[in-house]
């Protein structure tokens, strides 16, 4: 659950807030004058949270696709479009 503190306690209290996102990975509200202002979170979890929403993101506009085509890929075609991006990545790797 999320913790909820006053805004001037990120000037005040910066390394407790910093510590708490890090060890709990819940972000932190801070109010100003009693109503939510911003959210304080982990760059880790931030980078979890977008990740998170591309994915939702790709798998809405697969949706949207299937929808909206008659196209369709075969197992094996799927299969062979994954080995072909993951030599490529590899071989990007190696340079």
């Amino acid at each position: 659950m999320s913790q909820i503190r006053p805004v001037s306690d990120l000037r005040n209290s910066f390394a407790d807030i910093s510590r708490a996102v890090h060890e709990t990975g819940e972000p932190m509200i801070l109010t100003k004058n009693g109503y939510g202002d911003m959210v304080v979170l982990s760059y880790a979890e931030y980078r979890r949270i977008q990740h998170e929403l591309s994915v939702v993101a790709e798998l809405k506009e697969a949706e949207w696709e299937s929808r909206t085509t008659e196209k369709r890929y075969t197992h094996a075609e799927v299969m062979d479009s994954l080995r072909a991006r993951v030599r490529g990545a590899k071989r990007a790797d190696d340079v």
